[in-house]
């Protein structure tokens, strides 16, 4: 077991590269299960815990799949007969198996799929998967920790979906490719991931329309076949890096993304006294010593994204003043304040809302990341805290960051990673071997 050492005080300058989107990749692999004709090349994939968990998954369904972790190069093939039933074991890591689902019975019309983990961020319903998959046909139960569906042949349907669910709407976008007739799914997810998945279905002969609007309408067709796509920057990687410009005070060139996916990020941090600058290559952060309070609401796209609240609570914590940080997705999304607790942190929560007491001189300690996005903030927090922090449970931050330690290190923090257990054995990038960074 490893965790994450950092020195904090280092300000952050220079570029960091931002890789393909997970987001976007989980419901392409999945998708790639629809195609009966010819295989697939998708580049720019991050090698990620995630994306290689999902892997593992298609290979024990019978997808032949090669991955060029080097060349960040997927090859994956699903013109064999597939298994229909996902079993706990590959389903439990994460809760994105879940999407194996829609395509699985589109394509067998029988499908058995153990209910997913992932996160520990507050409970995740499936009933808007279970209530469009039984509107396009599907006669659907749900015992014994399995979801189990069947459909000698989906039919098009009109879908409203309560919540502009992502993962409903993913996973009824595949389904209803290979349904008869017109499928509208109403109140759809609007994520750029959305509109990532429109384009790849289409490519591979799909007819999605309306991708990224409240409306998608897709025209069934008989059969899907393999390309080749490249994968779009990840959006969550891009704004995490935002953050950690602003955290630092530091003048840091975020390459290879798109800025009109961070709209509600880049209104945020600017409200808050930092400099954006939208460039050809990409977006430059440049920090402020004076941080402004601010009031954040997450909302589905293109609200305030869940996926950056840990991150962007560190930033509300160091402003000179009280902000609020109310959260609308997910209800234990929270759990890493209690960590920051331990870093000089004072705030107050009730129920849905968090009232961050600012400016706050985070100290160093040992903290524990309990998910992905909360690993990231901890990692953050420790950039600007006095002191050593040490963050546990890393394994969390792989399932979404790509060389996490080694970017912030390039752009000057002074962070390692280590091994629990031989915690005296300090690599050459040790937070206090100062002098690799003068």
């Amino acid at each position: 077991m490893e965790k994450m050492v950092i020195k904090g005080g280092r300000r952050l300058t220079g570029r960091v590269h931002i890789e393909g989107s997970k987001n976007a990749a989980l419901p392409i692999q999945a998708a790639s299960l629809l195609a009966t004709v010819g295989s697939f090349r998708l580049t720019n994939v991050p090698p990620l815990l995630d994306i290689i968990t999902m892997n593992r998954l298609l290979k024990f369904l019978g997808v032949a799949v090669a991955f060029d972790e080097a060349k960040h190069e997927l090859l994956l093939d699903a013109q064999q007969p597939v298994a229909n039933e996902a079993p706990f074991e590959y389903v439990d890591e994460m809760r994105a198996s879940l999407l194996v689902m829609g395509p699985l019975l589109a394509r067998t019309g029988h499908v058995k799929v153990a209910l997913p983990g992932g996160c520990a961020i507050g409970s995740r319903p499936i009933d808007l998967h279970i209530k469009g998959l039984t509107a396009l046909g599907a006669r659907v139960d749900q015992r014994d920790g399995y979801i189990e569906a069947r459909a000698d042949q989906l039919t098009g349907a009109r879908i409203y979906l309560d919540f502009p669910s992502v993962g409903a709407t993913e996973d009824l976008m595949m389904a209803a490719t290979r349904a008869t007739g017109i499928t509208t799914i109403e109140n759809a997810a609007r994520e750029p991931e959305i509109i990532e998945l429109a384009n790849f279905l289409n490519k591979m002969g799909a007819r999605v329309h309306g991708a990224g609007t409240a409306v998608i309408r897709i025209q069934g067709v008989n059969f899907l076949h393999g390309c080749e796509f490249r994968l779009m920057p990840d959006r969550i990687e891009a704004g995490t890096f935002m953050i950690a410009a602003a955290i630092t005070n530091g003048d840091v060139l975020v390459a290879d993304t798109i800025a009109e996916h961070n709209a509600s990020l880049i209104a945020k941090i600017e409200e808050m006294g930092v400099t954006v600058i939208r460039q050809d290559d990409g977006i430059r952060v440049l920090g402020t010593a004076v941080l402004l309070p601010t009031n954040i609401k997450t909302m589905p796209y293109p609200g305030f994204p869940t996926d950056l609240q840990p991150q962007i609570s560190v930033l509300q914590l160091l402003a000179n003043g009280v902000s609020t940080l109310d959260e609308r997705i997910f209800e234990k999304r929270f759990m890493h304040l209690e960590e920051l607790r331990r870093m000089n942190a004072k705030f107050q929560i009730s129920g849905p809302v968090a009232v961050l007491d600012g400016p706050t001189e985070f100290s160093g300690a040992e903290v524990t990341a309990s998910d992905l996005r909360a690993g990231a903030a901890l990692v953050l927090a420790g950039l600007a805290a006095k002191g050593i922090t040490q963050v546990r449970n890393v394994t969390e931050i792989d399932r979404g960051y790509y060389h996490f330690q080694e970017k912030l290190y390039a752009l000057g923090a002074l962070i390692d990673r280590i091994d629990i257990v031989d915690k005296y054995k300090l690599s050459p990038g040790h937070p206090t071997n100062e002098t690799n960074h003068d």
